[in-house]
């Protein structure tokens, strides 16, 4: 046990930082910073405000280690984070606690919620909420018309595939290069009573269309001198699974090919 320990043990922690202190104050040394309480002591800990907050991001599942991993780079930037479903259906006053995690763990971020009921008494300072529809991209563009500038975007809404499907389509293409695009419960892709399917290799649902994702990364492999890649071909260049939770990220997805020196017999002719 170390000098320390062993003082503040037989002390006591009042006792021993009062000591600290008159040490301090003897030695000319500059006083120990406050300790965070509250809120400000679990800040930097994800996990630790959805417990506080109550939202099922943790607990009924596990995803708030996965996004403190993706996220960790905007902790004190300024930008825009848009959570599409706001919880607690239609009943009043609940809902909100996801936009009230995420406000506390960026200090400098704006944090929008979409919801189809009125949920605005979740507003407050940073936290601003709108009402819309996700199966209707009109609804969704004048949505983000109003946030402006997309940085994080966190598909926790119907988690019916034809409505994941088109919140992609709609608000991908509107995120910014280097942002986050984040789609939650993956797990009705598989259920047909929630418009899924168990045919693993669907086009149609959520993971359907993921998965795609995965081979559009690499598209400049293909030897199919037709093809024209897609605007996800050419702005997906990370896609990362985790179970129920899938976090795609933005930019350019150029960095070439290697096929025509390895494939030279395919492409002597060219």
């Amino acid at each position: 046990m170390s000098i320390r320990a062993t003082v503040k043990s037989a002390l006591g922690d009042r006792n021993a930082r009062t000591l600290r202190r008159l040490r301090n104050r003897l030695t000319g040394r500059p006083p120990e910073p406050p300790r965070p309480t509250g809120l400000a002591a679990i800040s930097d800990d994800l996990t630790a405000l959805a417990v506080h907050f109550k939202t099922d991001k943790w607990g009924t599942h596990r995803y708030t280690r996965h996004y403190q991993r993706h996220l960790q780079h905007l902790k004190n930037e300024r930008f825009n984070l848009l959570e599409i479903g706001i919880g607690g259906y239609g009943r009043t006053g609940q809902g909100g606690a996801s936009l009230r995690m995420w406000k506390h763990f960026f200090p400098h971020a704006q944090i929008f919620g979409m919801d189809l009921h009125d949920k605005s008494f979740v507003d407050e300072d940073r936290i601003t909420t709108f009402v819309g529809d996700q199966s209707d991209p009109a609804s969704l563009n004048a949505v983000a018309d109003k946030i402006g500038e997309l940085d994080v975007v966190i598909d926790d809404g119907s988690h019916r595939s034809p409505h994941v499907l088109t919140t992609f389509a709609t608000l991908f293409p509107r995120l910014k290069d280097g942002g986050i695009y984040a789609v939650e419960d993956t797990q009705s892709s598989y259920w047909p009573e929630w418009m899924g399917s168990e045919d693993l290799d669907a086009r149609h649902t959520t993971m359907g269309m993921l998965k795609r994702l995965t081979d559009g990364l690499n598209y400049e492999e293909f030897v199919d001198e037709e093809y024209e890649p897609t605007y996800t071909d050419l702005n997906v260049v990370g896609v990362h699974f985790y179970h129920n939770l899938v976090i795609i990220e933005k930019g350019r997805n150029a960095e070439g090919s290697n096929k025509r020196r390895v494939l030279k017999q395919r492409y002597s002719d060219s």
